[in-house]
């Protein structure tokens, strides 16, 4: 592909499947799927379905026969993906896996490089592609340093910089705050527009994308396809909705039913409080926040929401006990530090674990083990719970969160949704009182969303508190409790459902 020129691609799947080495199922069998060169396609399917696997297969990227088994064949302008390197980009649900560099303009430019584009050319394709997607840092900032919005839309700038003719992105705006959401959309249309690619993109909340796509495909959690077509003929016909609903799907306009909630309960005393509290993600960076003034009590539910970059998970670490406080103090109560001190910062790992749970953005930071089976006994192992306690208590998550058939798999050959389901579960396996949650719902169809947002609040009915970073307006409004609005260096408490 020379400078300046996008051809775009044809993609192909013939009875295509792929099944991880070391697992006993397939994770997606039986594709058989056209896409013609530059049309625009949303790939749907209940979270475990395979499409994260489809996108890596059709990038190229799922590796050897030592890697898994192939059924089938996928092709790019009829070659195999590996003959075709270079004329696909892929934008992967972490970010922070496919960022290699250390600096912001760097990172964009590699993949330019890697395709022997002229180096002024380079540079006009960085600027452009970072003010497309909205991330206005200097070329010369830490990528470390951003946060994970922002990584989100770094690794979008670097796709887009080196006008692939297939353009395949997974979940690009799942940790989006609403208008980044807006902005990274259009600015994937846009490039569409300027360069006749074609699009396969994977997102589990439709309406974002619905209007700027050709088509809509859905894969079948048993294999297949579940429906394609037009997006008005797939996503509103009426037996077609309910197909799709009963298989998890997000459909426009609908939301998944919810079981009643437990009954409301009146919070009880504080377990945790800020006062005067600053933050900051290392020693010597700057406060991203400052002031904050807040309380937990026994039971009660916070939301902190804001803009991407606004110091949101940095606040939610500290409250956790994961980072010193920059300035003030979080103080735990008696109840909750039971004889391990006021400041959660101090605490020993095997404190921390069955009093504060943390749930972090990116789920496979917290993986330590080679099973879902020992992730989740890894926490009440170390905290020293008889393994006679915990087990049931292990079967329980397991089944709710609908990890039991994977218990044997290792964790990081799960999908995003499944990842983010563990690293739940592996949380409240030690049963700690407060549970803080980043971006818990990231990744989740419709059904596992309404049985995750059903587990907590059957936990704060019982008395646990929960701190959630979310930009999931659904999950803030049926969890309920206090909303803290972080902006402009301050937060405050702005609603209370």
């Amino acid at each position: 592909m020379t400078a300046g020129s996008t051809r775009p691609v044809a993609a192909t799947a013939e009875g295509w499947g792929w099944r991880h080495a070391g697992r006993p199922g397939f994770a997606v069998r039986g594709v058989d799927l056209h896409i013609e060169p530059g049309e625009r396609v949303l790939l749907l399917g209940a979270s475990g379905s395979g499409k994260s696997t489809l996108l890596s297969a059709l990038a190229g990227v799922l590796g050897d026969a030592e890697e898994g088994e192939q059924e089938g064949r996928i092709l790019l302008d009829g070659e195999p993906p590996a003959a075709r390197r270079g004329r696909a980009g892929l934008v992967l649900q972490d970010p922070d896996s496919q960022i290699v560099l250390a600096r912001v303009g760097d990172e964009v430019a590699f993949g330019a490089e890697n395709l022997s584009v002229p180096r002024p050319e380079i540079w006009r394709r960085v600027r452009e592609s970072l003010d497309d997607v909205g991330l206005d840092v200097p070329l010369d900032r830490s990528t470390s340093a951003l946060s994970g919005g922002q990584k989100q839309r770094l690794a979008l700038a670097a796709v887009l910089a080196m006008r692939p003719g297939l353009l395949l992105l997974d979940e690009p705006t799942a940790n989006l705050d609403p208008q980044g959401v807006i902005e990274v959309r259009d600015a994937v249309v846009r490039t569409l527009d300027r360069t006749n690619a074609t699009l396969v993109v994977v997102e589990h909340r439709v309406a974002v994308w619905a209007d700027v796509v050709d088509r809509v495909v859905v894969l079948g959690a048993g294999g297949g396809i579940l429906a394609d077509g037009p997006p008005a003929a797939v996503l509103g016909d009426p037996a077609t909705r309910s197909v799709l609903a009963g298989a998890g799907v997000w459909i426009p306009g609908w939301r998944p039913p919810l079981a009643e909630a437990p009954g409301t309960r009146t919070p009880g005393p504080e377990l945790l409080a800020a006062g005067g509290l600053s933050v900051a993600r290392t020693g010597r960076a700057p406060a991203v926040l400052e002031g904050v003034e807040l309380s937990l009590p026994e039971g009660s539910v916070l939301s902190i929401v804001g803009a991407n970059g606004s110091g949101k998970s940095t606040l939610a670490l500290t409250l956790a006990g994961l980072l010193r406080a920059r300035a003030g103090t979080v103080t735990a109560a008696d109840t909750l530090a039971r004889g391990a001190g006021a400041d959660p910062a101090r605490w020993k790992s095997a404190q921390l674990v069955q009093r504060i749970g943390s749930v972090f953005q990116d789920p496979e930071h917290q993986f330590l083990t080679g099973t879902v089976a020992q992730e989740l006994e890894f926490g009440p192992r170390s905290a020293r719970i008889p393994a006679a306690e915990y087990g049931p208590r292990i079967e329980a998550l397991a089944e709710r969160l609908r990890l039991t058939h994977l218990l044997h798999a290792n964790p990081f050959t799960l999908s995003g949704g499944e990842k983010r389901r563990l690293s739940v579960a592996t949380v409240l396996a030690t049963r700690p009182a407060v549970l803080v949650l980043d971006e818990p719902t990231f990744g989740q169809d419709a059904g596992t969303w309404a049985e995750l947002v059903g587990l907590l609040r059957g936990l704060v009915a019982d008395g646990r508190s929960v701190v959630s970073v979310t930009h999931d307006d659904d999950f803030t409004r049926a969890l309920g409790g206090g909303i803290l609005e972080v902006r402009a260096g301050s937060a405050a408490l702005t609603a209370a459902a």
